[in-house]
């Protein structure tokens, strides 16, 4: 059987499944899966999507997407996971057996994706689609009605099958009290669904890779050996197994399976199979583009320090208008930027920005969230903060300071809109560029973090549109870029 995969349209932004054809440039070559994003803001002439704030990928205007409806067809043989046979021989299939060729469910799925892509496109030019729970509005959004068309078509027909195979502690199995929750949230959380998971592997979508880097590093890493051999061996020995039993990673060389890792050593990992960080999806809190973060393919998703299990007591905060303090931090030495937001503001006897290592005794660091307008979410050794969250569940505006990150969901939210990003070269000027936000302007990013703070919310069971639904749309709208082919 001769497998092929072809790409296609690149979404559009913020949710949006944009057609628009990628082609290699010599014939027989295998490109990455995903070379480029393309997205618009709400009026289509934007940039919505960025590697950093400084590089946007280019925007494909909508018009230009229905002048072309032929796709290009690369042929990728199937290839064992370490084999070092070319992979690049042209194949041909005969005229005869293209006309007798029967629709395979594989067609279906694809048929599916393509009407799903369609309703995208067109739902940007008609009327907001009613919801009963939620109706995506405001300039949070890149495209509100996109969005919403491509959570409902997702709602509608995305099929995830999670590989059984594999036993606790390190695989269907992850923390949920921690840190590093979100990698046990998900993953108990969409074994026990019934509207996506399914049981039958020919009409899944995706495939679930179900490891917990947590559990690999708790108990696969020998502590403080700095070999990370035993867990790379245990990541290919899982991948070998799931090729070698079911077709489905040979067909696309693992482009439609994903992996989940909110640990920091979750890149590292992926690294293991060159398949897996080359072309699957993989959805990490540690969204770095230095360290080949991909946002055309990855997903980032946010860190959430579960410390109970549950979000309960942790949301809410004072009306924009009663918050006294305007910036607020309080961490350790971890990394570079917090050195240097330490160095410039600790030992600043302004009253307007509480920025200190360690909060006197008694001093709650919920409730100084919940007093302060902006929040200091700046990065540690690793991209990725709780601090983000933590804002956003307590009504404070985050104030990004970071070097090479993602921001979670930011093919669907405008970041600009409801947080403030700050270059670390820009911290000694923190307070000037603060206090240049008018309070208007402040008053418009609070309410809008109220807004989309169910984005980021746990539940259990998931509700609509909480952070279990957005992992999963992020997950979508990358199924969208690009087309499985099981020709016989």
């Amino acid at each position: 059987m001769k497998l092929f995969l072809s790409m296609v349209p690149l979404i559009l932004v913020a949710v949006v499944g944009i057609v628009s054809i990628l082609s290699p440039k010599e014939r027989g070559e295998i490109v990455d899966l995903r070379s480029q994003a393309v997205q618009f803001e709400m009026n289509s002439s934007h940039i919505a999507f960025n590697h950093s704030s400084s590089t946007p990928f280019p925007v494909h205007p909508i018009h230009t997407l229905q002048q072309s409806n032929e796709t290009e067809v690369l042929n990728i043989s199937k290839p064992w996971l370490n084999s070092t046979v070319p992979l690049n021989e042209t194949y041909v299939a005969h005229p005869r057996l293209k006309q007798q060729r029967k629709f395979s469910i594989l067609d279906r799925t694809e048929a599916g994706l393509l009407h799903a892509r369609a309703a995208i496109r067109e739902a940007s030019y008609s009327t907001q689609t009613q919801d009963p729970d939620y109706v995506p509005i405001g300039p949070m959004y890149w495209n509100a009605k996109a969005f919403h068309r491509s959570y409902l078509e997702m709602e509608k027909q995305f099929k995830v099958f999670v590989y059984e195979e594999g036993e606790p502690p390190v695989f269907h199995n992850g923390p949920c009290k921690s840190i590093y929750s979100m990698e046990g949230n998900f993953i108990h959380a969409i074994e026990l669904n019934d509207q996506f998971r399914t049981r039958d592997p020919q009409k899944a979508h995706v495939y679930f890779l179900p490891f917990s880097v947590v559990m690999l590093v708790r108990f696969v890493y020998l502590r403080d050996s700095r070999d990370f051999g035993p867990i790379r061996k245990t990541v290919t020995d899982y991948i070998n197994v799931i090729a070698g039993k079911y077709p489905y990673w040979n067909r696309s060389l693992g482009a439609d399976h994903f992996m989940l890792a909110c640990h920091d050593w979750g890149p590292e990992t992926s690294f293991s199979v060159p398949y897996l960080h080359k072309n699957s999806i993989r959805v990490l809190c540690n969204a770095n583009t230095s360290e080949r973060f991909n946002p055309a393919k990855d997903v980032s998703f946010p860190e959430i320090n579960l410390q109970t299990g549950s979000i309960n007591g942790f949301l809410g905060g004072l009306s924009a208008s009663k918050r006294p303090i305007l910036a607020f931090f309080a961490g350790g030495l971890h990394g570079h930027i917090r050195a240097i937001l330490l160095e410039h503001w600790e030992n600043n006897k302004d009253q307007d920005m509480m920025i200190q290592k360690y909060l006197p005794k008694g001093v709650s660091y919920y409730e100084m969230l919940r007093k302060s307008k902006f929040c200091l979410c700046p990065s540690g050794y690793e991209v990725a903060s709780p601090r983000i969250v933590e804002a956003i569940y307590t009504g404070c505006v985050p104030v990004l300071i970071s070097d090479h990150y993602v921001p979670p969901f930011s093919d669907v939210l405008n970041w600009k809109s409801f947080s403030v990003e700050i270059s670390v070269e820009d911290i000694p000027k923190l307070k000037d560029i603060l206090m240049r936000i008018s309070p208007t302007q402040y008053i418009r990013m609070q309410r809008r973090v109220v807004q989309i703070r169910r984005h980021f919310e746990v539940h259990s069971p998931p509700k609509r549109f909480d952070v279990f639904h957005m992992i999963l749309h992020s997950v979508w709208l990358r199924r969208l870029n690009f087309r499985v082919h099981d020709d016989q």
